[in-house]
Order: C-alpha cells, then sequence, then structure tokens
C-alpha cells in the first residue's frame, strides 16, 4: 500500500495591495520556508496573523503548502 512522507512545509502569506484598473484587489503573496511539520492550522493561522500585523497591506489569505513523497 502506498504512503504520503511529508517532505516539506511552507507558509504563505497573502496581501491586498491595492486595486486595478477593473476594481479587483491585486494580489502580492510571501512565502515562509522551513515551517515545523508538525505545525497546526491554529498554531500558523496565529503566526500569520502575528506577522500580518507587521505589514502595511491587510492580510486576504493565509496557506499552507506541504509537499510529500509517495512511497510504495
Amino acid at each position: 500500500m502506498a504512503q504520503a512522507i511529508i517532505t516539506d512545509s511552507k507558509l504563505r502569506l497573502v496581501f491586498e495591495t491595492g486595486i486595478n484598473e477593473q476594481g479587483k484587489p491585486i494580489h502580492k503573496s510571501k512565502t515562509y520556508s522551513s515551517v515545523k511539520q508538525s505545525a497546526t492550522a491554529d498554531q500558523l493561522f496565529t503566526v500569520g496573523q502575528a506577522i500580518a500585523g507587521l505589514c502595511s497591506y491587510p492580510l486576504a489569505e493565509i496557506n499552507r503548502n506541504d509537499s510529500f513523497d509517495i512511497v510504495g
């Protein structure tokens, strides 16, 4: 039976930096690598909110990007 083994985890914060000509928001993101793989969603949310508090743009999204190796 195949298994998914987590190899990397990243935290991505997406900020709204303005509005374009069509009135749609412009987003920019910042990715933080080497996130502890055992970090919970609540912990990442808390960290994301804390980092966003230091930024001048409003936070639009917090994403976790995990990479896996599939082994059989």
